[in-house]
């Protein structure tokens, strides 16, 4: 990219160091409680509009046509504007135009109204006013409005001859592009059949909307095809014909492709202007080839081509996704010498390139200077740095950029709340996040899914369900969507704290709201339901799922699986995983590591190290989770020979051993009756690689330490565990001064209730 930055810039760029911070009011705390603006401070900062009451006496006694058009032009309200047409209409020597009735259609459209609409449209051809394309242009719109696009068709294929006007060319082609931008390709392809069938001849505007058709729905070679057809009706592609095309090949991820097309442009002497060469400076940068973009400037200026606004902020993206946003700071310098005032989407881009750096400092720092220069920033420049801020958890800079948006003439959004009480919930402060979101109604700004799935979520991890349960009411009662996410975070809460009896209810809910359940949902309650020894219910929920046309995966035979093997009920875990792999579910680690716990525990080991021999041999690297159980047992049926060569096996095979692994080997160490200097050499061992005993386990060796006169040993053991667990300097010269006067239970007392402190029984046992 150098030669092109010095193509363009005699001199080198300075705007890094322009961009010197001034002190800015994020350096400034406010109280995190500064109120936003209320509902009626949100009504102030709204644009103010007129009226819509449009009264009969605004108009004078001797009105014309347009002053009537006048009024109806500042009544919104459509029921309104009909009364006030059927008003005048009594009026003598008076007869509405196609202009008042246009307006009046473009109102009932607007509010589909569609049956009045018609209505209308049969008054016009009773009152003998003329009725032209333009009218039937107005119902394809309303149409569209609402998405109701057979209807749209259909004025062109039916209305439009049921009224005496004949569908031409440019109605044709309107239609036709609404079905574009949809990808409606079935009518496209009817409505391009009815102009064939008609007689009504295309034009190019015809053809580049089919080729545009064709490209937004990866169909190059097809588009290709429609571009020759042209010359057959006597046309010629024009720019936006060769434009369309290299973005379809760009779409497609083919800069070669668009190239070529360029290259056909020029044979076929078609003249370029920047909008060509910026589709496909677009298409190298969203490809991440931003060299190559630079180099086609570089090319094309030497043919007159000067980089507009669009060009500049095109690379300006292209480099700040590329992640060189050093160079694209040197792109806005250089719009500035060329005379280009960078717009909001320049800062803004920039603004996003920083912040996903992490780097909100020298976002900030531009946000800065696009006030300097007289561009003022919107909502989509201020959420940026407001999510970039909570995500790095400086919810204190947020929360007072948010609150200094109303001095601006800006109104927090939902966007910026849901960044908010996200960041809040995230660093856990959900009780402020709480008051966040009474904040955001009592603003006017209405909270969306995302803001009760945040709260929903972070109160059902804090235990809070009831405050989440009335959360749902509340979005029921709002008339907020509740999505599968929702509800799965609720069943998910619920069935964690083994509210099972609620989960189910949520779950039959979701069946009257008409949201579908899915695999999640599913396997969450199954999971809940096996936890709470409901296995023929969770069994049952499964068929069910079955039914549904829901496939079980892995998760769900493992929660069936893990109770079984809770249960000491292998036959029935052996079942489960035959089941599993007959329908196509092939076991994973974590089904062969449950069910090995599940044999271990049924005192049936050596069928367990059979069976983690078999998962070894079908490729697969066996857990701690696979492991440990092993391990233990053969420590708990004396077979201390065996743990330890198995455990070395698993630092040599599988994966790195974890605490609980070295807590059992330590813990049958101490145990086994084995020579007590291995149990101190893997005491040492563990504590090297980071791991703390459990003080039952310590307590072990201490006692056979001491039963030895091993007196020094257990001195140099106590001070390796007081060092690892960050004992505190009075700590350990405590406990120094119970072994130097050697009240071994004293200190064996106070150290076993400070290791406790640090590493909880329950870890391991």
């Amino acid at each position: 990219m150098a030669p092109f930055l010095s193509a363009l810039m005699p001199h080198p760029s300075v705007l890094l160091q322009k961009l010197s911070c001034p002190p800015h009011t994020l350096d400034r705390k406010l109280p995190k409680f500064v109120p936003f603006a209320s509902v009626q401070g949100r009504q102030e900062l709204a644009v103010s509009t007129a009226s819509d009451a449009s009264p009969i006496h605004q108009i004078p006694p001797d009105f014309t046509p347009d002053d009537l058009l006048g009024v109806l032009r500042r009544q919104k309200d459509a029921e309104s504007s009909l009364r006030l047409l059927n008003w005048v209409s009594k009026k003598e020597n008076f007869t509405p135009t196609s202009s008042i009735y246009k307006e009046i259609l473009q109102q009932l459209g607007k509010a589909g109204s569609f049956d009045q609409m018609k209505g209308l449209l049969q008054e016009m051809r009773l009152s003998g006013c003329k009725i032209d394309a333009g009218i039937f242009q107005i119902f394809i719109e309303s149409y569209s409005r609402f998405q109701l696009f057979d209807e749209a068709v259909n004025v062109v294929l039916n209305l439009m001859e049921e009224f005496g006007v004949k569908p031409n060319t440019y109605i044709c082609n309107f239609v036709l592009n609404i079905l574009v931008e949809e990808s409606k390709i079935k009518l496209i392809e009817l409505v391009y059949s009815t102009m064939t069938s008609r007689g009504i001849q295309p034009d190019v505007s015809t053809f580049n909307i089919l080729i545009k058709a064709l490209c937004k729905t990866h169909q190059i070679r097809p588009a290709i095809s429609m571009m020759e057809e042209m010359s057959s009706y006597g046309l010629v592609p024009d720019e936006i014909t060769f434009t369309t095309l290299m973005q379809g090949f760009i779409e497609e991820g083919n800069s070669e492709g668009a190239l070529r097309i360029k290259a056909r442009m020029s044979e076929m002497g078609c003249i370029r202007t920047n909008v060509t060469v910026n589709v496909l400076i677009h298409g190298y940068c969203k490809q991440g080839k931003v060299e190559e973009a630079l180099g086609l400037i570089q090319e094309e200026s030497v043919k007159g081509f000067s980089p507009d606004k669009f060009t500049f902020n095109t690379l300006v993206s292209g480099l700040c996704r590329a992640g060189h946003i050093k160079h694209a700071l040197e792109i806005l310098d250089v719009m500035l010498q060329e005379g280009y005032d960078p717009d909001v989407v320049t800062y803004n881009t920039l603004i996003s390139g920083l912040c996903k750096l992490g780097e909100i400092e020298e976002a900030t720092c531009v946000l800065n200077q696009m006030a300097e220069r007289g561009c003022l920033p919107n909502m989509v420049t201020y959420n940026t740095l407001i999510s970039t801020m909570c995500t790095e958890n400086r919810l204190d800079d947020a929360i007072e950029l948010a609150r200094g948006l109303t001095l601006k003439g800006l109104l927090p959004d939902v966007y910026t709340f849901n960044s908010l009480i996200s960041g809040l919930c995230k660093a856990g402060d959900y009780e402020i996040a709480l008051r966040m979101f009474e904040e955001m109604k009592n603003s006017g700004c209405s909270p969306d899914e995302f803001t009760y799935n945040i709260l929903i979520d972070h109160l059902c991890l804090h235990g809070e369900l009831g405050k989440a349960l009335g959360l749902l009411k509340e979005m029921e009662l709002n008339g907020c969507a509740r999505s599968v996410v929702t509800y799965n975070t609720l069943i998910d809460g619920l069935c964690k704290n083994m509210r099972i009896e609620e989960a189910e209810e949520i779950f039959d809910q979701m069946d009257m709201q008409g949201v579908s359940r899915n695999l999640v949902t599913y396997n969450t309650l199954i999971d809940g339901l096996c936890k709470s020894n409901r296995v023929d219910e969770a069994t049952e929920l499964m068929d069910q799922m079955i039914m549904e046309g829901l496939k079980p995966d892995k998760l769900t035979y493992n929660s069936l699986l893990t109770h079984y093997c809770k249960q000491g009920n292998i036959k029935k875990a052996a079942d489960i995983v035959q089941t599993m792999t007959s329908n196509g579910c092939e076991p994973d680690i974590v089904t062969y590591g449950t069910l090995i716990g599940g044999l271990c525990k049924a005192g049936r080991t050596q069928v367990a190290c059979k069976l983690l021999r078999t998962i070894q041999m079908k490729g697969m690297v066996p857990t701690p989770k696979a492991y440990n159980p092993v391990i233990q047992s053969l420590f708990k049926q004396r077979k201390t020979r065996e743990a330890i060569r198995l455990f070395r096996e698993m630092v040599e095979k599988g994966e790195p051993p974890d605490a609980v692994t070295h807590k059992f080997v330590f813990r049958g160490l101490c145990l086994g009756g084995g020579p007590i200097g291995e149990a101190v050499d893997f005491l040492v061992e563990m504590t090297e690689k980071g791991f703390l005993p459990a003080f039952s386990s310590f307590s072990m060796l201490a006692e056979g330490l001491l039963s030895l006169a091993m007196e020094d040993t257990l001195n140099r053991v106590v001070e390796l565990v007081m060092e690892r667990a960050d004992f505190t300097e009075s700590e350990i010269a405590m406990i120094r001064g119970f072994l130097k006067i050697r009240k071994f239970h004293d200190a064996l007392t106070t150290f076993g209730r400070l290791l406790r402190s640090r590493v909880p029984e329950k870890v391991y046992n």
